[in-house]
């Protein structure tokens, strides 16, 4: 048969983009795009395959609003009826071949040789491709080459040749395989001599024959033009980046071949194709890497896809992976179920430990509360000049009495005892050797004589305050002692202008120290006004002066000064 008009331009066309080709062969589309980002886009489209897969059932409902619109039996029904069949042909065999298979009736009905050969061509492609061998090739049998249209041509032996070649591919006996690989030849160079020179399909056949003959370079050049023709994300798109991965699969390169899949798989989501083989692939691929998780997810959702387009072929080509990868993944969530078991084991264990350690100390807390109760006890019984501390230490035992304290506060208050019990201890035996000084120096001016000198002394109460400052000095140290922060922490709940700000060497101020004394749990004014010598009206106006000065109300500031570690 002569070429058609256009061949010889198109054969120049192929030359150039040949060379084009040739010039930026370095130039890889696989730098483009990582493989983790593909795989994210995977795990994105999977996600979204619903909404995908509802754009194309609102393509067929409408077809089908459009069928309805339309007399029986003729040439329009048969145009929607293609137009179906296309919708379904990736999506659900069955309906594929129920609406094609109206079209050769309605062909038949109409007398029309050309489209009842054009609908037993797509028949039996489809039946071939999915597995239905018999039926493909009874329904070609049935086709009378002679009196074929010449625009079917290209159709009929390109369906042939697949038929044959799938046959050839899947059956077990090698004598038949060997008949089954000559009948397709055959059928082969019968469609070199009537296709189109650079045609989609021509470019798809080289590609092939060069794969086969292990040409890899032309191959990839010959898939490049392929690419260049399609839009990304199509089923053109998908089926040419499927045939990429084979290219890099038959040369052992892994990496090119898993991204090349991806772009594919994406391709089939995206477009709600049934019928795919990428993500099966690339699953298994996975697998074999290890990323069980992620292989399983897919074979299950490309196990789906199978299920739904419902061709037998599809199930049996799935079933082995998905079968081995499931057996795999069931193996591993009772691993890590038994994993979880022996943890949890370990973990309750853990915690009744715990719970005896928690007695343990809390029977050792129990014998160092008694202790101190007896060393308040004891030292109660020391100088009466040592009132306002004695005071002050029985209210920390108060504190260390209160029921359903906690740890933190009861390690903290044992903490405070026995910086406070230390101060005290070291305050009596100055205390002491202050009065036996007093003492003496009185008896030596008695001695002398000199009884106005001693009542003089007696008199001043700048002894007095001289002990009080040194008692305020010996607080404000320990307690600063045990809240190295305090200061900075009270400013936190004040306002911004009424914060306190300490001269050079003061350690805290009347204020301060009123706060300083609700922290440890003094909120009686008496009390406060006895050991820091004020009036009760002096204490109430510095507690109402430290309210206004806080941005908080007086309960929740309250319970924030408690809570100052």
């Amino acid at each position: 048969m002569n070429y058609h008009p256009m061949k010889s331009i198109n054969r120049i066309t192929f030359k150039l983009k040949l060379i084009v080709l040739v010039l930026f062969a370095n130039v890889s589309v696989f730098a483009n795009e990582s493989m983790d980002s593909l795989i994210q886009r995977i795990d994105q489209a999977i996600k979204e395959s619903d909404q995908y897969t509802s754009l194309r059932e609102q393509r067929i409902a409408h077809l089908k609003e459009n069928k309805q619109l339309v007399k029986r039996n003729t040439v329009d029904e048969y145009k929607i009826n293609n137009q179906l069949f296309d919708e379904y042909k990736q999506y659900i065999c069955d309906s594929a071949l129920h609406y094609e298979s109206l079209n050769l009736a309605i062909a038949e009905q109409l007398n029309d040789l050309s489209r009842n050969y054009e609908s037993k061509i797509k028949l039996a492609l489809l039946m071939g491709t999915t597995g239905m061998y018999k039926e493909s090739i009874d329904l070609l049998e049935t086709i009378d080459e002679s009196k074929l249209p010449e625009f079917l041509q290209v159709n009929y032996l390109y369906t042939n040749l697949r038929v044959y070649n799938e046959l050839a591919f899947y059956t077990q006996d090698k004598h038949s395989s060997e008949n089954y690989w000559r009948i397709g030849g055959e059928y082969m160079d019968k469609l070199r001599k009537v296709i189109y020179r650079d045609s989609s399909l021509e470019l798809q056949l080289r590609e092939d024959s060069a794969r086969n003959m292990h040409n890899f370079g032309l191959a990839l050049k010959l898939n490049d033009i392929w690419l260049s023709r399609i839009p990304k994300g199509s089923p053109d798109y998908a089926l040419a980046t499927f045939h990429r991965s084979l290219m890099y699969q038959w040369q052992g390169m892994v990496e090119e071949q898993k991204h090349y899949l991806a772009l594919s798989a994406i391709s089939d989501i995206e477009s709600a194709i049934k019928d795919q083989a990428s993500l099966r692939m690339l699953a298994q691929i996975l697998f074999e890497e290890g990323d069980i998780d992620r292989a399983y997810n897919y074979i299950r959702f490309s196990w789906n896809a199978t299920v739904f387009y419902n061709a037998k072929l599809r199930s049996l080509q799935t079933a082995t992976i998905l079968s081995m990868i499931d057996k795999t993944y069931q193996a591993k969530i009772e691993n890590q179920k038994s994993q979880l078991q022996k943890y949890l084991l370990l973990i309750s264990s853990l915690f009744v430990l715990l719970i005896v350690a928690l007695l343990v100390i809390f029977q050792q807390f129990k014998k160092l509360s008694a202790a101190k109760v007896k060393l308040q006890n004891a030292n109660s019984e020391l100088n009466d000049l040592n009132t306002a501390l004695s005071k002050l230490n029985a209210e920390l035992t108060e504190l260390n009495r209160m029921q359903n304290i906690t740890n933190v506060e009861l390690s903290e208050s044992n903490k405070i005892k026995e910086v406070y019990i230390g101060r005290f201890l070291e305050l009596c035996s100055v205390y002491i050797v202050k009065i036996d000084d007093f003492r003496k120096k009185v008896h030596s001016k008695i001695r002398d004589g000199k009884v106005r000198e001693v009542q003089s002394l007696t008199q001043s109460p700048d002894l007095m305050d001289e002990e009080f400052e040194e008692l305020y000095d010996n607080f404000d140290n320990a307690f600063l002692e045990l809240f190295p922060d305090f200061v900075e922490k009270v400013n936190e709940l004040l306002n911004e202008e009424d914060r306190f700000v300490l001269k050079k060497g003061e350690l805290l101020t009347p204020e301060l120290r009123i706060i300083a004394l609700m922290r440890l749990g003094i909120n009686d004014g008496t009390k406060i006004s006895h050991f820091l010598r004020y009036s009760l009206t002096t204490v109430y106006n510095y507690r109402t002066k430290i309210k206004n000065r806080t941005f908080l109300n007086k309960d929740v500031f309250d319970s924030k000064i408690l809570e100052i570690r």
